[in-house]
């Protein structure tokens, strides 16, 4: 054994046992190791990369920006820091600072947190398919509401920025008159409406209650609010989901009272069937229908979310919606805490078709192609690229959310995202890709065996949406591997950086990694260039729109490289090998997204502790998404809640 070896197992024999013995001290050693090779960089004068790590003069202020210290940690043991023309870490001083910290950290966990209440409004997707649900009708509220924001997380069911305006108010009361308006004008599917009879318990007639069916002829022997309770409170309970309490239902039903006096001139049955359609314009406009709300608790510790709570938990995660009627009678019964149970429930809905929509909204906001929908986006000039079209965008975003639905429902395995034999092509996107054999305008899976295509480094919608209009650009797609493929972030540039030169002779007497490489001699920018570029330079043999080519006029593409580890790679297909072996990341950033998205909110640190365990589990189960989902739904944060006012801590 060489003697630096020796000295290293030594060092670090030492150090572990002073931490097994309490006596690694923050303020004695951590802070010194801190100064020692940190503060130079990182201080109150000169954050570099946004990062000031001098202010963290006590113990509890690291627990309080645990998310940080997570990645200082990560950026010390993948050796990304210090950087490269910096003195390394000895021995000694990285486990103080790996071990140190991360003790700090997971002692700061023992106690388990989850996240505040949730009490937040449906956004445009949840309110569509919560009327389609309850009403049968397609509202288009994404083209008829103003826009919603997208949270931390990049998703757009995040309660954070999920506001409520006057505007949109006065949006929500059109909307209700239009939906009950085009109920009530074609009345004649809802003639099968069930009698209810009177010894029914209301969770019985709402369980028999037809969905699709909700205005009654009047029975002139029954008394109208008696006729119209039976109607009423179904419909309602079904909007809130969940029971409706004493107080609500003696406001629907004042309410139909009122407007069934003031309808005198009316003749039966049209009469009841307007005031009964009055309620439910009132229902559609109530807080209990256009907020996802949970009961605060009365302690101040968690405590488990209701069986209520969870259907719609369940519902609004994996079909952007209302919970059926299974849901609601499992609910009813009490039996949806039970892990079993939630595991068929799981199985469950991700066999039903409604988990189409959970595959669409999750996928492309994951990976940022929902620009493919928005017609000033600035993507492939037509000029230069006359073949990409808006047919072949909405192609290209079909193939992304055709191939994530396969792998949720069909099968597949996680792991297919970065790599695969196989994608979803109709015949227009396979002559655009240059895929033979594929006919006719349905979508189908198409074997792709030169690994090429196989995976999202591969589709369209991800390479044009991290092109600029007339060219490619490594930086932007090096940067969306880091933070989509593996949940790192790089540091902001300078604010002085200077761009890449736009000269289009530049381009193609060059070529992209020569003028990358002219950026990067810039010491500023180097640090953060050598890890982007090399996974934006293994993509270059696609151009802008996502079609293959081999070189850049008159320049050959050189699509080889070496990643800031080490590894080499000759092109798209060695480059999808190497993140293959990414797993930890990959599982950590796929959990990362699944809970926040499932949740509504932001990852917090007080997750960390259910986000390793879930990571290790999806690693574990080799990536199968209906084990991964059945254990996110057990976990801790879905399952759990406690009082708003709790502290939270900072978001991923």
């Amino acid at each position: 054994m060489s003697q630096k070896l020796l000295i290293g197992v030594f060092l670090f024999i030492q150090v572990t046992t002073l931490q097994a013995q309490g006596t690694l001290d923050y303020t004695k050693d951590i802070i010194p190791t801190l100064k020692t090779h940190c503060y130079s960089c990182h201080n109150v004068g000169n954050s570099k990369g946004g990062i000031n790590l001098e202010k963290y003069e006590e113990e509890g202020r690291i627990i309080k920006d645990g998310q940080l210290w997570l990645h200082v940690i990560d950026q010390v043991k993948t050796n990304a820091m210090p950087p490269s023309h910096k003195p390394p870490l000895s021995a000694e001083d990285y486990h103080i600072l790996v071990d140190g910290i991360n003790d700090i950290l997971v002692k700061s966990l023992q106690n388990k947190t989850p996240g505040k209440v949730i009490i937040r409004r449906l956004n445009h997707t949840e309110y569509h398919y919560t009327v389609m649900d309850l009403t049968g009708i397609s509202f288009d509220a994404k083209n008829r509401f103003p826009s919603d924001g997208s949270g931390g997380s990049g998703f757009d069911n995040q309660g954070g920025s999920l506001f409520f305006t006057p505007l949109k108010m006065e949006r929500y009361y059109d909307a209700a008159e239009e939906i009950i308006e085009e109920v009530y004008q074609d009345r004649a599917k809802w003639d099968k409406l069930v009698p209810f009879t009177y010894k029914l318990t209301l969770w019985q007639r709402f369980l028999t209650w037809i969905k699709s069916t909700l205005f009654s002829s009047f029975n002139p022997v029954n008394p109208p609010v008696e006729a119209a309770e039976k109607v009423i409170y179904p419909f309602a309970s079904s909007a809130y989901r969940r029971f409706l309490k004493s107080e609500e239902k003696e406001k629907l039903l004042t309410l139909f009272e009122k407007v069934y006096a003031n309808n005198h001139s009316m003749q039966n049955p049209e009469r009841f069937d307007r005031s009964v359609g009055e309620v439910f314009k009132a229902v559609l406009i109530a807080p209990s229908f256009l907020y996802k709300m949970e009961e605060e608790p009365d302690v101040e510790k968690p405590v488990p979310v209701s069986d209520f709570e969870m259907a719609t938990r369940l519902s609004y995660f994996l079909w952007c919606s209302m919970p059926d009627q299974e849901l609601f009678q499992l609910a009813a019964s009490g039996k949806l805490q039970e892990d079993e149970v939630l595991e068929q429930q799981v199985t469950r809905m991700l066999e039903d078709p409604k988990a189409l929509r959970f595959a669409e909204s999750f996928v492309t906001q994951w990976l940022g192609i929902t620009k493919l929908k928005d017609p000033n986006a600035p993507l492939g000039d037509l000029a230069k690229f006359p073949l990409f079209t808006e047919a072949i965008k909405d192609a290209m975003y079909r193939e992304t959310t055709a191939y994530f639905y396969h792998i949720l429902t069909d099968g597949g395995n996680f792991l297919d995202l970065i790599k695969s034999d196989y994608t979803f092509l109709n015949e227009d996107l396979a002559e655009f890709y240059g895929v033979k054999g594929v006919k006719g305008e349905e979508f189908q899976q198409v074997n792709v065996t030169d690994g090429i295509r196989g995976g999202l480094l591969g589709m369209g919608s991800v390479l044009a949406v991290t092109s600029l209009p007339t060219r490619t650009s490594p930086v932007l797609r090096g940067k969306w591997v880091m933070e989509e493929i593996l949940g790192i972030s790089p540091p902001p540039p300078p604010p002085d950086v200077s761009e890449l030169s736009e000269d289009e002779s530049l381009h193609e007497d060059l070529g992209l990694r020569a003028l990358l490489e002219r950026h990067r001699s810039d010491p500023a920018c180097q640090s953060c260039h050598e890890k982007m570029d090399p996974l934006g330079i293994g993509l270059e043999n696609f151009d802008a729109v996502g079609r293959w080519r081999d070189s850049y006029g008159n320049t050959p593409i050189d699509a080889s490289g070496v990643l800031s580890t080490g590894e080499k790679f000759q092109g798209p297909v060695d480059l999808k090998l190497l993140l293959m072996e990414e797993k930890e990341k990959f599982a950590r950033n796929l959990t990362i997204k699944f809970l926040s998205y499932s949740v509504g909110r932001g990852v917090l640190f007080t997750d960390e502790t259910a986000v390793r365990e879930l990571s290790d589990k999806l690693i574990a189960t080799n990536f199968q998404p209906n084990l991964f989902i059945a254990d996110l739904v057990k976990s801790y944060p879905f399952r759990m809640k406690i009082k708003d006012f709790q502290k939270r801590s900072t978001e991923i």
